[in-house]
């Protein structure tokens, strides 16, 4: 599963890069407005830090503004995905914009249904987001596996990107469900690195090795 690192901040994702584990970035326009940056620069910066997808969202709603934002965003450099909102403008958007070989990233996905749409318009990647199903008492988990199973039924390239994932254990599930990649903020990326027994075994191997006297360099 490929993991994408869903900030706008250029310093805190050069810092999740040096890790050689992070394969993409996702922004929205809340990241982008607490950079307090512009926009074209922050995104321009972030692709020249990841080789992988980064996907820049449009702002309009209409289908033909949509599509003029998201050819000028694809302009930034080639691994730009253009995110649009799951509307019906927004599949018209997916639907052109896909036709010129651009990747779409279709986000705000919160059914079976409306990834059946994302698939059949040409979508790149489709964003169901897995926390704010659970906030309204659904089971957003449930969404990836039964994505997974409709996407398989019908050999949709669409990948499946899972977004609001806030917890290790997201990740994990998500990763069992059969998502293609997961959008997670630096801190659940670093927290997935951590256990105990990790941190309890190291320090005994080292208090050992220290009782040895011997150095390897």
């Amino acid at each position: 599963m490929l993991l994408f690192a869903d900030t706008a901040d250029t310093n805190l994702l050069a810092e999740l890069a040096e890790t050689g584990l992070i394969d993409g970035c996702t922004t929205n326009p809340t990241l982008i407005a607490k950079s307090g940056r512009n926009m074209f620069e922050v995104i321009k910066e972030i692709c020249d830090l990841i080789d992988g997808p980064v996907s820049a969202e449009v702002a309009a709603v209409d289908a033909v503004t949509m599509i003029k934002e998201g050819e000028k965003l694809a302009k930034i450099a080639t691994n730009v995905v253009i995110k649009v909102p799951l509307t019906l403008e927004g599949l018209k958007a997916t639907k052109e914009l896909s036709s010129q070989g651009l990747m779409t990233n279709v986000t705000l996905c919160f059914s079976v249904n409306q990834a059946l749409l994302a698939a059949k318009a040409g979508a790149t990647f489709v964003s169901p987001f897995v926390g704010r199903l659970d906030d309204q008492g659904a089971d957003g988990m449930q969404l990836i596996h039964d994505i997974r199973t409709l996407y398989d039924n019908y050999d949709f390239d669409t990948d499946i990107l899972a977004a609001s994932l806030r917890t290790p254990a997201h990740v994990q599930q998500a990763a069992l469900a059969g998502a293609d990649c997961a959008t997670l903020p630096a801190q659940t990326f670093k927290d997935m690195f951590k256990h105990p027994l990790t941190d309890k075994g190291l320090e005994t191997f080292l208090a050992d090795w220290a009782k040895t006297g011997q150095s390897i360099l």
